[in-house]
């Protein structure tokens, strides 16, 4: 019978994580593996420490009070995480557990020595590996020190770190129970760290390799630089020999200590070459076991290889499945929309059943297969010109994969090339009465939509919703809508290109575009403005708002003076913008009529900023310095030679420009219009699952795709198993970076500017939108953060449609994620924003309240002193 509080190592596996922790469950599972070999030992089970801590006195209380508490009140953290401790290690084992803690120790023999490892049952998880943030005891002699250091082990689950940690990943800490390994010890000549995947790029066929002398203690602590290797197709591609000071080694009474290398030995490799490839080889069939790439300590003892843990690399960004095990280049959606955080399940279905092009999902987030289109010569060239104009890291990214020469297939053209971007333009007329019928007749289909869909429920709205998505794909395609898009984006590269070359002048087109008609996003930041003007004369309504948290906060606004009228504003605004909110490709985002206390700060930063009559005079100004920018280049064209045609082409590519470019916004107001409708409808068919016990909560649907809603809908069975994984998975996604471009080798590629015209510490971007500006940087994450004075230039992740309300309150605008035509850079030009995009890290390197230059011309900004 097995012993409930002691299981020897090959007893378990990866499948009994919740009895023996995820350490255990590894290394039970590696001594399964041909081949591999594991230290001997045992585990003491999560039963014994639920014994404990039933026992411990008051845990429940100090349980209570450390989940009340948040990640950032590290003082308070600190002092209830160590009463905790405290109250584990001064509670006496269980006679019971103490007998097989120590029968277990006799069979492996009482005078050896010991490694005594944490092994929590929230570790070593595929979303969350909690590296370091328990235990781990070298060296242990004799019963009663392997006892105490059990204990210890238990206590480390409330580490400071380890609490953090949890509390960060929205783990209860009373979920998470703590296993204990006992394994033998090993005393190496050599031990080091290999990852089956590179950790920097995240290339799956290439493995490194981290060596140094002694116990590995040395290099995890990093007391020491390590030997790195890194090896592809069974041969060692890149070496370093790091000069090696230090080793930690075991002492014969217990515990280590560091010791000193020899001078001569210091430089000199700790493993072979041969050495290096066998281990990887090792690495390569406990990757197999396990089905993802795993970090792995390993331990060189007498010329053979012991591996004493197995987790898997957390960090690597997954790779979309295609299913034909052939090479592919993915680029990012969420680059190009302005949304690079993860996408609930029914998000990205709906975004890949409504999209013009097929879309693959991994970590979350959705990518488009640009292989065919690089892999043709013609194709390829008007991908990589469009990508240049757009976003240059997409495209230096894309040229590093072209360059290697060997990675894509070979096609030949499908077609003959279209025309190249920027050069002539679309066959369409420069009549504004097209951008006015488009927006008419969409706007009308939306109504339909609206109309038709609330007849509908069951599985009847799901087979509407299908016919829909064709209508809506049909708007998208719609040739003229596609024509005008393009007309615009065209007339203004054309413009900056010919204004370039002519006359000298960068992003010329930038104050051409200055309050360009029918630009549904600037109109949206322009008509908060309004709000603020019928808010701002009524003194107990702007103190009310400056306490509103409740999402209700409308109706008790009516009972104030002056409420009515601010509440009508607020309803009008939504009404016509409420469809509207951050990240908003995701259905499942809460839109701004539902959670409308997100306006509440940009209104009252208006309010604060502005004087009545703001949206007309910043209309009109833009308007103004546009006309003027026409009639000074169109001046000086005619001064040059052949100065009559030349202004004569400017006048109606001007002309071209501003008919159009404001039309650029509308296609995505339209989608998420159309996005709202489909959500209300969904969400109330979720709430009739919810009421005949289908589902827990409303919200359950969105970790559902499209197809698994409308099988729960009918059969009204919901996998709830399904949903629970689905909504740990999303979790974790949020800790993963999504790259701009993606290989199905699993690398990472990240692009280059390739610029040597920028001042030396300067950060590199893409300029998007002309002029220079200084002022307060305001790093702002999140809309409802938003507090920000006249001057201060925004710094953010990205900026999509919803982020535009704040741009007329700031002078200049630095975002990680952008391009020449994403939406923030169409809307700041328009406002006369300075601005530079696609600034990686931007962030991180530019830190909230400090001095900033902005050059919006050239693009880049330095942080002043």
């Amino acid at each position: 019978m097995t012993e409930p509080y002691v299981r020897g190592l090959p007893e378990v596996d990866e499948n009994q994580a919740a009895i023996v922790g995820g350490k255990a469950a590894h290394l039970g599972a590696l001594t399964r593996i041909d081949g591999i070999d594991v230290p001997p030992g045992f585990c003491v089970t999560t039963d014994a420490f639920r014994r404990v801590m039933a026992e411990a006195p008051s845990i429940d209380d100090r349980l209570d009070e450390l989940s009340r508490l948040t990640p950032d009140d590290r003082e308070a953290i600190r002092a209830a995480s160590a009463e905790i401790r405290r109250a584990i290690e001064g509670t006496a084992l269980p006679d019971d557990v103490a007998v097989a803690i120590t029968r277990a120790l006799t069979a492996l023999g009482e005078r050896a020595a010991y490694a005594v490892r944490s092994s929590a049952t929230a570790e070593d998880l595929p979303t969350a590996s909690f590296a370091g943030q328990q235990d781990t005891y070298l060296n242990v002699i004799g019963t009663a020190a392997v006892l105490q250091h059990v204990s210890r082990c238990w206590a480390s689950l409330f580490t400071e770190r380890a609490v953090t940690y949890r509390q960060r990943n929205g783990i209860d800490h009373r979920t998470v129970h703590m296993a204990v390994v006992v394994q033998k010890m090993v005393f190496p000549e050599v031990s080091g760290i290999l990852f089956t995947a590179d950790p920097v790029t995240s290339h799956r066929k290439v493995a490194t390799v981290e060596a140094s002398f002694g116990l590995g203690e040395a290099l995890v602590s990093g007391l020491v630089n390590a030997d790195a290797y890194t090896v592809r197709d069974g041969a060692i591609v890149d070496r370093t020999i790091a000069t090696k000071r230090l080793a930690v080694h075991a002492l014969p009474a217990g515990g280590t200590t560091e010791q000193a290398i020899d001078a001569a030995r210091q430089d000199q490799p700790a493993l072979t070459d041969a050495q290096v490839i066998r281990l990887v080889q090792l690495g390569r069939r406990i990757e197999a076991h396990f089905g993802h790439p795993q970090d792995i300590e390993w331990c060189l003892v007498d010329g053979d290889f012991q591996i004493v843990q197995s987790r898997p690399i957390t960090t690597l960004f997954p790779v979309p499945e295609t299913g034909d095990g052939g090479n592919h280049v993915f680029i990012s959606v969420g680059h190009q929309q302005m949304m690079t955080d993860p996408m609930k399940p029914l998000g990205l279905s709906m975004w890949q059943l409504t999209a013009m092009a097929p879309m693959y999902d991994a970590g979350g987030r959705l990518f488009v297969d640009a292989t065919r289109a690089l892999a043709s010569p013609a194709s390829r060239a008007g991908l990589l010109e469009m990508a240049g104009r757009s976003d240059p890291l997409v495209r230096d990214a894309l040229e590093t994969v072209i360059d290697r020469g060997d990675f894509l297939p070979s096609l030949p053209d499908q077609a003959p090339a279209g025309p190249r971007a920027g050069g002539a333009p679309a066959p369409i007329e420069t009549d504004p009465a097209i951008v006015t019928d488009l927006i008419e007749r969409s706007q009308a289909s939306i109504d339909a939509l609206r109309r038709d869909i609330a007849t509908k429920s069951g599985p009847a709205l799901f087979e509407f919703l299908l016919a829909a998505f064709q209508e809506h794909k049909r708007f998208l395609a719609e040739p003229r809508s596609m024509q005008a898009i393009m007309a615009g984006m065209e007339a203004t590269w054309w413009l900056n290109d010919q204004l370039r070359v002519w006359l000298g002048e960068k992003n010329a087109a930038d104050t051409l575009t200055l309050s360009a008609p029918h630009n549904v996003t600037s109109e949206m930041g322009l008509a908060l403005l309004d709000v603020a003007d019928v808010i701002r004369p009524h003194a107990e309504v702007v103190a009310f708002l400056r306490e509103a948290e409740d999402e209700d906060f409308l109706d008790e606004l009516a009972k104030l003076p002056g409420g009515p009228e601010a509440r009508e504003a607020i309803l009008a605004f939504l009404d016509r913008y409420g469809m509207r909110c951050v990240g908003e490709i995701d259905i499942t985002r809460p839109r701004w009529s539902e959670s409308p206390t997100t306006l509440v700060p940009v209104i009252l930063d208006n309010i604060r900023n502005f004087a009545p009559g703001a949206r007309e005079r910043r209309f009109e100004q833009g308007r103004r310095e546009a006309a003027r920018k026409e009639q000074d280049v169109l001046e000086r064209l005619r001064a040059l030679p052949d100065g009559e045609r030349k202004a004569a082409e400017a006048k109606r590519m001007i002309d071209r420009v501003r008919t159009f470019i404001g039309y650029r916004e509308y296609p995505k107001y339209a989608i998420v219009s159309r996005y709202f409708v489909y959500k209300q409808a969904l969400l109330r068919e979720a709430e009739s699952l919810v009421r005949a016990n289908v589902l827990r909560e409303q919200e359950d649907i969105f970790f559902l795709t499209f197809p698994e809603l409308h099988d729960a809908v009918r059969t009204h069975q919901v996998d709830d198993q399904l949903i629970r994984r689905r909504k740990d998975a999303f979790r974790s996604y949020h800790a993963l970076t999504p790259p701009r471009v993606l290989t199905s080798e699993g690398e990472a590629i990240t692009g280059a500017y390739r610029r040597d015209d920028v001042p030396s510490g300067a950060l590199v971007g893409l300029p998007v939108s002309g002029g220079v500006v200084e002022g307060r940087a305001r790093v702002i994450l999140d809309l409802a953060d938003a507090d920000l004075e006249p001057g201060d230039i925004l710094v953010t992740a990205y900026t999509d449609p919803s982020w535009s309300p704040l741009f007329v309150a700031v002078k200049g605008l630095v975002t990680e994620v952008g391009g020449l035509m994403t939406h923030g850079a169409v809307v700041a030009r328009e406002y006369g924003l300075p601005s530079v995009v696609g600034v990686e890290h931007a962030t991180r390197l530019i830190r909230d309240g400090q001095r900033i230059r902005v050059h919006g011309t050239d693009g880049y900004v330095e942080i002043l002193p």
